[in-house]
């Protein structure tokens, strides 16, 4: 059984987007735990605000099967196949660590760990003891080392997954 996190995104219909792919992982996955919603700006382009959290799993699927499973999920909430990158978004699955996998081909651990606010707090918030697989040190620590204010990044208020 792997130990699996997810960072979820959402630019568009932010609130329905981030629900409705809650519960297709719930329905794909089983149980989740989840970190806190965090409202950000838009990284890499201009555009509007995201919603972001990030989703602890447990699974047997392989790798691959996983990162099938949430790609099927982002299709199926209106996100085209070959979306670019930086660019609004109804709703942004990244796998951000499979176990302890180090994998630099599928990006595991994802690099964007430790270079965006949006995942790193809520990852830190999630799984705070739990120590990234090539630097060592713990989420919690690596988050409070991030630098002050580079990302403006705060809680979102109400609960909207109700």
């Amino acid at each position: 059984m792997a130990h699996i996190f997810v960072g979820v995104g959402s630019s568009i219909n932010r609130q329905d987007n981030i629900r409705e792919g809650i519960l297709l992982l719930k329905d794909t996955f089983g149980e989740l735990k989840l970190s806190s919603i965090f409202e950000s700006e838009s990284v890499g382009f201009k555009g509007g605000l995201f919603y972001n959290l990030v989703v602890e799993l447990n699974s047997e699927l392989s790798i691959s099967l996983v990162i099938q499973k949430l790609k099927q999920i982002e299709v199926q909430l209106g996100r085209p196949e070959k979306a670019i990158k930086y660019a609004p978004r109804t709703l942004d699955l990244d796998l951000l660590l499979y176990d302890q996998t180090i994998d630099r081909t599928l990006d595991l651990p994802r690099a964007e760990i430790t270079k965006n606010a949006f995942v790193l707090q809520p990852l830190a918030e999630l799984a705070p003891t739990l120590t990234h697989p090539i630097l060592g040190v713990s989420y919690h620590s690596l988050w409070s080392q991030y630098p002050v204010g580079k990302q403006k990044l705060w809680k979102v208020a109400s609960p909207i997954l109700n």
